[in-house]
């Protein structure tokens, strides 16, 4: 099975409100950039990743949890984070009963992850300064 298909077999499971959030959610992720891949990780979690970890998510409980990897050092203009907030590095969204994705600014946090993704590949990505030819020998 697919990472895709075990996400869907997931949310199709899940037979309360948090399958349709569950569902909205994986939607507005997915429509925010054709170049995202859907994996299953950490024994049946559903992660989104584009050059790197943009977010997990999980249905707990009375509620549907998104955590950004980098939600510390993402602009979040739509004060969508609610959950993780005294974290220095992850940051996520509770969806409780009753609440309504914010598909357009889910959407653009999702882009900014992913920008944020690609600025640190770029900072980590090796520079001809620091490849140094070997020192010949003098005899």
């Amino acid at each position: 099975m697919t990472p895709s298909e075990q996400i869907d077999a997931l949310i199709a499971g899940i037979a309360d409100w948090r399958g349709a959030t569950f569902a909205a959610v994986r939607k507005a992720i997915l429509e925010a950039d054709k170049e995202i891949v859907e994996e299953w990780k950490w024994m049946g979690s559903p992660v989104w990743s584009r050059d790197g970890i943009i977010a997990v998510a999980d249905a707990h409980k009375g509620k549907v949890k998104l955590t950004f990897q980098y939600g510390a050092s993402l602009p979040d203009p739509d004060q969508l984070f609610n959950a993780g907030l005294d974290g220095n590095q992850r940051r996520a969204i509770d969806f409780f009963e009753g609440d309504k994705v914010n598909a357009r600014a889910l959407k653009a946090l999702i882009r900014a992850a992913i920008e944020f993704n690609q600025l640190k590949k770029t900072k980590k990505a090796p520079t001809a300064a620091r490849k140094k030819a070997p020192a010949s020998k003098s005899a």
